[in-house]
This record gives structure tokens, C-alpha cells and sequence, in this order.
């Protein structure tokens, strides 16, 4: 998988047309927006953000460094959500018609494309699982299973909005939470 991933995104870097730099706070494309470009994170990292009715937010992908961002807007006219740097990012851009037209010539880029999004599809249905989940503790011990460890603190709020709780009731959980069996997690410092 990995070296499938890594020809793809060596194949996308090459057709790359620009570098961004999306600063903290700022939103690369917002939900409704038409597809022109792909976009590979080179560092940092942005979020995918769907909007709920309430106001919450639910984080759909959070893409790193050698990750794609919104790769399944390939094959769509329109953004479904919206894409955030929560702490600056760098990004490849590559024009969205250049991609189809490369997959159009050569078919070894579906097969890499398809098994990327099948592992994607994976990764998805294993959030939906744990965004089922009823309580913050069992989201957490999820997400958990998941990651394998909590960011540094200034993540937190980032890891309440992907499981879809409050960053209050989310540190409530960690405070008393025996975290990688450390104990509760202490909240001041």
C-alpha cells in the first residue's frame, strides 16, 4: 500500500502546477465550490470539515505531510465540505483536468488511484463506527485505537471536533481517562 501511495503521489507531484502556503485559520475551498484542483499536503496539515445543523463541526479527513486532501473531488463538479489549516500547511496543486486526462492515457493510474481509495473508504467507515459510538469515553477509546495516542495538547480541540463532541466534554473525559495507561491526564501544566 505504501509504495502504491508513493507512486501516486509521485505521479500527482509531477503534474503539480503550484505550491500554496495556506496560513493558520485560513480555508482552502469551502463547501459548494467548484472542482478545479487536487491538492497534496507537502507539510502541515489541513482538515476536510462538514458543518453540522447545530453549528458543530465534524472533521472528515485530516490530511498531513505526503497526503492527499479531497482526492474523491476528483470525480465531483462540487466540494462537499470545507478544507481548514488549523496550523499552516504547504500545499501541491494540481489541475484536476491534467489528472483525468493522465488516467485517460495511461490505465496504471486507476489501478493506483482505486486501491488509494479503497484504503480511504476503509478509513472511512472506521470513523462512521466511531462517530456511532454513544458516549465521549467510548468516541475517545476509539479514536484512540485508531491514532494510538493523543496530539500534544494544542490538538485536542481538533481530536473533539473528529469524534464530534465538544472540546469541553471532550477534556472532561481526559481528565479522568487513564490514558495509554498513564492514569488520569493532568490538566493544568
Amino acid at each position: 500500500m505504501i509504495a502504491i501511495m508513493s507512486a501516486l503521489n509521485e505521479r500527482l507531484l509531477a503534474l503539480a502546477d503550484a505550491q500554496l502556503e495556506l496560513q493558520a485559520g485560513r480555508t482552502l475551498f469551502r463547501t459548494g465550490d467548484a472542482v478545479r484542483k487536487l491538492y497534496i499536503v507537502l507539510a502541515g496539515e489541513v482538515h476536510l470539515v462538514r458543518r453540522r445543523l447545530n453549528g458543530t463541526a465534524i472533521v472528515l479527513q485530516r490530511a498531513q505531510a505526503k497526503q492527499l486532501l479531497a482526492e474523491a473531488s476528483l470525480f465531483a463538479p462540487r466540494y462537499h465540505c470545507d478544507a481548514l489549516s488549523e496550523h499552516g500547511a504547504l500545499l501541491a496543486r494540481i489541475d484536476k483536468e491534467s489528472v483525468l486526462q493522465a488516467q485517460r492515457d495511461d490505465p496504471r493510474w486507476l489501478l493506483d488511484v482505486a486501491t488509494h481509495l479503497a484504503a480511504e473508504v476503509q478509513r472511512a467507515r472506521a470513523r462512521a463506527e466511531l462517530l456511532a459510538l454513544r458516549t465521549v469515553r467510548d468516541r475517545l477509546d476509539g479514536w484512540l485505537a485508531l491514532h494510538g495516542e493523543l496530539p500534544a495538547r494544542g490538538g485536542w480541540i481538533a481530536v473533539a471536533r473528529e469524534i464530534g463532541v465538544t472540546p469541553e466534554a471532550l477534556y472532561r473525559e481526559l481528565a479522568r481517562h487513564p490514558v495509554a495507561g498513564n492514569g488520569p491526564l493532568p490538566l493544568a501544566r
